[in-house]
């Protein structure tokens, strides 16, 4: 959940979103991004709909058209012209990795990484950059993320994966930006405890961790 100027958006709904959400004691939902249509990023959509109750309005949904599909076909009962009472309301917006957007007047950069041969994205906020799901990014994506100050990157263990960076991977990619900070997350039980991973870690690199919060100035 990233939340700026007091809006909040929250990239991806997980399986266990309704639990973070809850955590979370936010009252408002500004909006949701999608990376992409996988199930561990999609399948917890349908517990926006305590919000639609609150809010009396349809839950803006970003993401690429693909991903759009997807959703229609899992979540049919949301798109359907004559739905049952109580069901999720969702607006959809396109988006795609040519084209910056905002929402709230937040200006938010997408992020074309490739999750081994899918192309999915990432996001940039102001100084803040989220990437979740990365096997490989090209050079010229990369600029988009240079001069972040904080990041977050998917490492899923130490050993290579078909469609993950694994940590090597996840630190080239943070050499080449070097933010203040940067933070490793899509974490796998193979990665080890984070007390000791983090002693392995360059300086500004640690193992990300749920109930995280990073302030930025």
């Amino acid at each position: 959940m990233v939340q700026v100027d007091g809006k909040n958006i929250v990239v991806d709904a997980g399986p266990d979103f309704r639990q973070q959400i809850l955590r979370t004691g936010i009252q408002h939902l500004d909006a949701i991004i999608l990376t992409h249509e996988h199930n561990d990023h999609i399948i917890g959509i349908d517990d926006v709909r305590p919000f639609n109750f609150r809010q009396k309005q349809d839950i803006p949904v970003y993401a690429l058209e693909r991903v759009q599909k997807e959703l229609k076909k899992k979540f049919d009962y949301i798109f359907k012209e004559n739905k049952y009472p109580g069901a999720p309301s969702l607006k959809l917006f396109t988006i795609s990795k040519n084209q910056n957007f905002e929402i709230g007047g937040i200006e938010i950069i997408p992020i074309e990484v490739m999750h081994g041969e899918l192309p999915i994205l990432g996001f940039r906020f102001g100084d803040f950059t989220y990437i979740t799901d990365g096997f490989k990014i090209s050079d010229e994506e990369l600029e988009k993320i240079k001069d972040s100050k904080a990041l977050i990157i998917n490492a899923i263990r130490h050993k290579e994966h078909y469609s993950h960076f694994n940590v090597t991977q996840a630190l080239e990619i943070i050499e080449k930006i070097n933010p203040q900070e940067a933070y490793l997350t899509h974490i796998s039980h193979h990665m080890g405890l984070q007390k000791e991973v983090n002693l392995t870690l360059p300086s500004n690199v640690q193992l990300g961790y749920d109930e995280q919060e990073l302030i930025l100035d």
